[in-house]
């Protein structure tokens, strides 16, 4: 990204009727979202309520049924929409030789890194990471990252495109409680700051009520969605968590 864009709050990403059927059974069915830009959107759920699926039929991963759309209220235009990913995890292998700069080389440009190294190119990789205070990172070698610094490596790949749409599934597993606050703080940051929107799978309840503008309680169909108050006080919150049995430890009474 070049500079900071205020959110304009023109935009919005309408995902209409979304269903999965992956062989007899019914992932998902009926799901209707309405996100905007400079909004964080943290969809919560049991294990098993096809959250991670979500994000899969969002970026096209697995074949859904209805449609997602991504529209200019401004001027009533269907424009193409661009998404940033960020998965649960990413696997590599010790003593593999790629550097920071490599991987997000090869990423951008989709060739050989050698085809593509610049001034510029270096720049505009810098310039991302630097959105995550991860720009001493370029010349890491990719295999001893941190969890919480490969993080930050991967956030800074799914932005530089200038997303309008960035998605995370349960992006902070395996962090610690200060990786998680750095994260959570970045994101909001984020989407106060950059014209993007932001689809966040959390299991974390702490940092959804602090941080979230819309909550997405999903079981197979969105059960209730709304602000954190609306859907932490209802009645699906309890019985999706059956009264507070599935929440995690500091999650619990967060409804009062």
């Amino acid at each position: 990204m070049r500079k900071i864009i205020r959110p304009c709050g023109l935009h919005c990403i309408k995902i209409n009727h979304l269903g999965v059927v992956i062989g007899e059974q019914e992932i998902l069915k009926d799901i209707s979202l309405h996100i905007h830009c400079g909004s964080l959107n943290a969809v919560i759920g049991r294990n098993g309520a096809g959250k991670s699926t979500l994000i899969r039929a969002i970026l096209g991963d697995v074949p859904h049924t209805g449609n997602i759309e991504f529209k200019d209220r401004e001027d009533g235009q269907v424009q193409k929409l661009r998404i940033g990913y960020v998965p649960q995890s990413l696997n590599v292998e010790k003593q593999t030789p790629v550097s920071v700069y490599d991987m997000m080389a090869a990423y951008q440009s989709r060739c050989p890194v050698f085809l593509w190294k610049s001034r510029r190119a270096k720049a505009r990789i810098l310039e991302s990471l630097d959105v995550f205070e991860a720009g001493y990172l370029l010349d890491k070698q990719v295999c001893n990252l941190s969890g919480g610094e490969l993080q930050r490596v991967l956030l800074s790949m799914a932005v530089m495109d200038a997303p309008n749409l960035l998605l995370l599934d349960e992006p902070v597993s395996g962090i610690d409680q200060n990786g998680m606050d750095l994260f959570y703080r970045t994101i909001y940051q984020l989407k106060e700051n950059y014209d993007l929107a932001v689809i966040l799978i959390s299991h974390d309840l702490d940092y959804v009520k602090q941080y979230a503008d819309h909550v997405i309680l999903l079981d197979q169909t969105v059960v209730k969605q709304g602000s954190v108050r609306k859907v932490f006080q209802s009645q699906e919150f309890l019985e999706a968590f059956q009264g507070g049995a599935g929440l995690p430890e500091n999650a619990k009474g967060q409804g009062s």
